[in-house]
This record gives C-alpha cells, sequence and structure tokens, in this order.
C-alpha cells in the first residue's frame, strides 16, 4: 500500500483518542489507519492523506483539540520500514 503522509497524535485515552480522530477527519481530507494503545492509556492515533491534509489536521487539533495532545507528528514520504510498522499496528488490530 502507498501512503503520501501519516500523521500521528498520541493522547491519553481512548475517548479522547476518538474525540480527536473525529476532529482531525472534519477539519481535512485524511482517512483514518489505525490505532495504538500503550500501557497507562496512552493512545497513538494514525491518519493519512495528502501532505497538506495531514499537516492541517494535526495542526488543527494541536491547536484546538478537545484534549491535551501528548506528541504530534507529519511523516512525509514514509519510509517502507514505516509503513510496515503501521501495518503492523493495523494487523494487531484486526485480530
Amino acid at each position: 500500500m502507498s501512503y503520501s503522509a501519516f500523521g500521528l497524535v498520541e493522547v491519553l485515552g481512548s475517548a479522547n483518542a476518538v474525540i480527536i480522530t473525529d476532529q482531525m477527519l472534519k477539519i481535512a481530507e485524511v482517512s483514518y489507519v489505525t490505532k495504538d494503545t500503550k500501557c497507562g492509556g496512552q493512545t497513538l492515533v494514525f491518519v493519512t492523506g495528502s501532505v497538506a491534509s495531514v499537516t492541517a489536521a494535526i495542526e488543527h487539533v494541536r491547536e484546538n483539540g478537545a484534549c491535551k495532545i501528548l506528541n504530534s507528528a507529519v511523516i512525509s514520504n514514509p519510509s517502507e520500514e514505516m509503513i510496515e510498522i503501521v501495518e503492523m499496528f493495523k494487523a494487531r488490530k484486526a485480530k
């Protein structure tokens, strides 16, 4: 699968992850890819789209998010290894 860019947002709690995902999907032309939850309830949400759309979505939730954003990043033109990591997260959720 090919991705132009990934947007990653880390929040505390699954409910906050749902809210942040909803905000990103409404503000820019991005698609939800997957999420990954770590110990302590930290949830990392992945979206994809064009670099401009992903950047707009990430900037919006950083500035106007409904909860505290722990970390965020935009990865343009992700490497094959990065794509494999995201696909691994997706496969874990599918089980």
